[in-house]
């Protein structure tokens, strides 16, 4: 089913929502029905009423109480797919905000992953509510389809080569220009540690690592984002046991958000002159596989000792990070599934952020609040710089102790972004289990914040 709103001179449905302390909000010709259905108006709560004819003639959707919504996202939006098939509309019991919030958990409620086997998404549609901008809820929707369905995909269907033909074609879609460094042409190009972590594919090209730029705009300020493309990580010679293994295909989440996100910037065609850059590589492993204790030297010139092949990210995200800053951009924004520290600090449901501009930070977390895209500020913690000075070289990949590891992984990128406004997301990038309008699998994070958030940061 199309990510979209019904047609606005369609025949709908009206929905009334009803929060559990407010029964008496329900219609006069719905309470006898209500009643003998038990509805009481509980969070998520769908009944559909019949006419004298036997046909839907309204629905009431419960809200709850304030507490159980404050609890999560989109329950009322998402409700909407357990009505009958049909167009519908709200009609009464939400304001604007959450009449927005709604809309949107309708849209995302729609998605399936339906690549490899036919799934039956639900069929009842919405028409826009009055007053929201329904063009823009249908961008956000369509770029977080365009994640959920990169982070899906399989790496055997989703390496290296596959995620190039994924941004081409947005960059098609959108008349950017996109350039691509390949193979051992990274090493000529002086982009060291991606070819090091990348290259123990095989001679396959299609699986050859590589960095990809897409340009698109000619005015307003420079946005680059940046993230990390590792289409599967084994762990490199460090081996992931097999249950770490398993959700490997996601360890391209941050590149797989920020072409969301850089579709929502240019079909809502912000003002900005938008760089997206993504080393996408596989973490592979054999006789030219990186090793443990080995020294390497980035593009930007520091040179980095590998005390562990598992802490591949931050190796390729630092040289796409050098090459960001070369162009003097406004702002600078990696996004990566770079750290487990970070789900045991925070858990799957939240955007870890990182930045050292506390107008950005304010800017981004009441943005967050606005667009339900939950993000937590996490320090760059300048007493931790010398965990991650291993004496015989510049930086260490993999800090001994297992201390504070979301914070070492985002002070080692920060050696790479000196002097230019930075901002980097460890994210999870996966639904562990179905919520409202997020099913299990992929999923966005921090990219509709950020959307929302940008023109502000970019008017300092």
């Amino acid at each position: 089913m199309p990510l979209t709103f019904a047609a606005a001179d369609a025949d709908s449905t009206p929905i009334h929502v009803i929060a559990s302390d407010a029964l008496d909000d329900i219609p006069q010709a719905a309470r006898a029905w209500a009643d003998t259905n038990g509805f009481k108006g509980a969070l998520g709560t769908t009944l559909a009423v019949p006419g004298a004819d036997g046909q839907v003639a309204m629905a009431l959707v419960g809200a709850g109480t304030p507490q159980l919504r404050s609890r999560g996202r989109f329950q009322i939006g998402a409700a909407g797919h357990g009505l009958p098939d049909g167009t519908y509309h709200f009609e009464s019991g939400l304001d604007a905000a959450a009449l927005s919030e709604a809309a949107l958990g309708w849209l995302l409620s729609g998605y399936v992953f339906d690549r490899y086997t036919a799934q039956k998404a639900g069929a009842a549609r919405l028409k826009a509510p009055e007053g929201i901008d329904a063009a823009r809820l249908e961008v956000i929707a369509a770029g977080e389809a365009l994640t959920r369905d990169l982070i899906n995909t399989p790496t055997a269907d989703m390496g290296p080569g596959d995620l190039e033909a994924a941004i081409q074609e947005l960059a098609d879609q959108h008349q950017a220009k996109l350039t691509v460094t390949r193979g051992d042409d990274l090493l000529a190009q002086n982009f060291p540690m991606i070819h090091t972590v990348g290259r123990a594919v095989g001679p396959d090209p299609h699986r050859a690592p590589r960095l990809i730029d897409m340009r698109w705009g000619q005015s307003g300020p420079k946005v680059t984002l940046v993230g990390k493309g590792v289409c599967f990580d084994t762990g490199g010679l460090n081996i992931k046991p097999g249950a770490s293994m398993g959700l490997m295909k996601k360890d391209m989440g941050g590149a797989a958000t920020v072409i969301g996100l850089a579709h929502m910037i240019m079909a809502l065609e912000m003002e900005v002159q938008l760089r997206v850059l993504v080393p996408a590589v596989e973490n592979s492993i054999d006789g030219s596989a990186f090793r443990p204790q080995d020294i390497l030297t980035s593009r930007k010139g520091l040179t980095v000792e590998i005390n562990n092949t598992d802490a591949e990210g931050r190796l390729v995200l630092a040289d796409a990070l050098a090459l960001a800053e070369e162009d003097t951009p406004d702002l600078i924004v990696s996004m990566a599934t770079l750290t487990g520290a970070a789900r045991v600090a925070v858990g799957p449901d939240l955007s870890p952020f990182y930045t050292d501009d506390d107008d950005h930070a304010f800017a981004l977390a009441a943005a967050a609040a606005k667009v339900a895209d939950p993000v937590w500020r996490m320090p760059f913690h300048d007493p931790y710089e010398a965990m991650i000075e291993p004496g015989i070289a510049d930086l260490d990949n993999a800090p001994k102790g297992g201390f504070a590891g979301s914070i070492t992984a985002a002070l080692f990128l920060r050696r790479f972004v000196e002097n230019t406004p930075y901002m980097h997301f460890d994210i999870y990038g996966w639904q562990p289990s179905p919520a409202p309008a997020r099913p299990k699998g992929g999923v966005g994070m921090g990219a509709r914040a950020l959307l929302e958030a940008l023109p502000q940061m970019l008017t300092k």
